[in-house]
């Protein structure tokens, strides 16, 4: 699983690696929503460079069911704007026993694959729902991580108020929707959508509304973004926390992979 995260993030990188990254200015966002424009002064994005790739890691915990702990994780992911991409790779564990997983999303195409002791899968999800899923969360990650790619062409905006908007982005034939909730401050402080689905096999899947609210802001080089957001299905019983990440790093336009 290893290997194959390890060659889908250097063919990116080698795909954007000679992109001559242009200064985000106030030009570039003056055709989106007070909110958001005010949201990229914010974070600290306008007066920096635009976005093509970004690598984050976190920490936290995941579970598949409201009456488990959770399991203690470590991620590492890289995203790509040119061309929608989302490679993340996560270690856990479980009871003590280890287990490693991969997202991989490119191409309009998604799986996640999650083995025990690096040889016995768990899980192995592919298909048009996880297609959707991933589109939804490679959305939630630019709102959240890489505030300047908001600037992206296939997104269209819709104010609702002063500190709410609806956004449909668009990945070549996937079409999803989601609503952003900010304080009067700026802050992104809640994403929902409806297009994405639940799995704990990868063969059932269940649509309920998700949630990832925001558990705080940090300064890290030089942005002021999420420290951390809780993932959050509605179920109809009530809420199910099912994952809790912090940032602990993140770093733009990267040209080698570490």
């Amino acid at each position: 699983m290893k290997n194959a995260y390890k060659k889908a993030v250097w063919e990116a990188l080698e795909r954007t690696m000679n992109i001559d990254n242009e200064t985000l200015t106030t030009a570039d966002i003056k055709h989106l929503p007070a909110i958001i424009q005010k949201y990229l002064h914010f974070t600290g994005s306008v007066g920096k460079e635009k976005v093509s790739n970004f690598r984050a890691e976190f920490v936290g915990g995941i579970r598949s069911k409201s009456t488990e702990d959770f399991m203690p994780l470590k991620s590492v992911q890289y995203n790509f704007t040119d061309k929608p991409t989302r490679l993340f790779y996560i270690v856990a564990k479980k009871k003590g026993i280890p287990a490693k997983g991969i997202h991989l999303y490119k191409d309009q195409t998604a799986i996640m694959l999650i083995k025990i002791f690096g040889l016995f899968t768990v899980v192995n999800a592919k298909g048009k729902e996880m297609n959707q899923g991933e589109t939804v969360t490679l959305f939630n990650d630019m709102c959240f991580m890489a505030p300047a790619s908001l600037i992206d062409r296939n997104i269209e905006w819709e104010e609702i108020d002063n500190i709410t908007v609806d956004a449909k982005f668009t990945n070549d034939n996937i079409t999803i929707s989601a609503r952003l909730f900010f304080t009067e401050k700026g802050e992104l402080v809640n994403f929902s959508s409806n297009d994405r689905f639940e799995t704990s096999d990868g063969k059932t899947y269940k649509n309920f509304p998700w949630i990832t609210p925001v558990t705080g802001y940090t300064n890290i080089n030089g942005y002021c973004l999420p420290s951390g957001a809780k993932l959050i299905y509605r179920h109809p019983d009530g809420e199910f926390c099912y994952g809790e990440f912090d940032l602990k790093s993140i770093e733009y336009n990267c040209k080698v992979f570490r």
